[in-house]
């Protein structure tokens, strides 16, 4: 074989090995990533037919906590879809973006795969930034998916209305529509904590379910510690802490003091997580 001065192959050019688009066409022909995006389709369609045969009738404490909550979701597509992003935000999303940062690498690993594609050779850099804006991407089209979705069937459903909210009586569509994208906005800002920290677990095992699952539970763990009002200014470092502070979008006027904060913590905590990762790959034992 023919090799040039630094003992590379004639015509070999690191930005030419795995590609945006090729890693994003290996990603979207895993079934994992057809059946998560697949079922940000289908959870909107589900929460529209538990609403149309739902029972109203239901009572007990259970029933007097998300009776208005359930009321004002059938007021309109704006409303539906809002409702649709307050009660998948707490768990569903969380799981959803673990998952395709949380897999990306350990998945190649676990697979015996990560260690031939440095072989072709793909610069470790490269291959980490297209995994990593592969990731991105796919996340953000959950989200995308998840919301459009529930604002399409919603509307066809319930109409086009202005937008109710329990704190600050209607707010014209167009007003709204401005608003619920600014809270998709923000979800997306505040999911990069669980990306990043799914992505660094992801390239310090081989197991996926392990980066994925360690992902989750440190958010969840993050949210009960939040709850414990004894940790007085402590909780304000907590990632989760700041996680409700769009519904200051729904006030009038809007409250975004919170939601500030909450973007310059997810920021910190992102950079310092995608960092690590980086740090940590980039001199990691892959091939032996």
């Amino acid at each position: 074989m023919t090799t040039t001065m630094d003992g590379s192959a004639v015509g070999y050019r690191p930005t030419r090995t795995l590609t945006f688009r090729t890693e994003l066409r290996r990603q979207a022909s895993r079934r994992r990533t057809q059946l998560a995006l697949g079922f940000m389709v289908v959870l909107p369609l589900i929460i529209l037919i538990a609403f149309e045969f739902g029972d109203d009738n239901g009572g007990g404490s259970r029933r007097s906590q998300f009776a208005a909550l359930a009321d004002i979701a059938t007021a309109g597509g704006l409303n539906f879809a809002l409702f649709t992003l307050l009660v998948s935000s707490s768990f569903l999303l969380i799981v959803v973006v673990a998952l395709f940062c949380g897999d990306t690498v350990a998945g190649e690993a676990s697979w015996g795969s990560l260690r031939y594609l440095l072989a072709v050779p793909v610069p470790r850099a490269r291959l980490l930034g297209s995994k990593l804006l592969v990731s991105l991407f796919s996340c953000a089209v959950a989200l995308v998916l998840l919301t459009g979705t529930a604002l399409l069937a919603g509307t066809l459903r319930y109409g086009w209305h202005p937008l109710q909210t329990t704190v600050a009586g209607d707010i014209a569509s167009g007003t709204a529509l401005v608003r619920l994208l600014a809270i998709l906005g923000y979800l997306a800002v505040s999911l990069l904590v669980v990306a990043s920290l799914a992505f660094l677990l992801s390239v310090s095992t081989d197991a996926p379910l392990g980066a994925v699952g360690g992902a989750v539970l440190l958010q969840i763990l993050s949210s009960i510690l939040d709850q414990i009002t004894a940790l007085g200014n402590l909780r304000l470092i907590l990632p989760t802490h700041y996680a409700s502070a769009w519904l200051g979008l729904l006030s009038n006027p809007v409250q975004t003091d919170d939601m500030v904060k909450g973007v310059i913590s997810a920021l910190a905590y992102a950079a310092f997580f995608f960092g690590w990762a980086w740090y940590r790959f980039l001199r990691k034992d892959v091939v032996s």
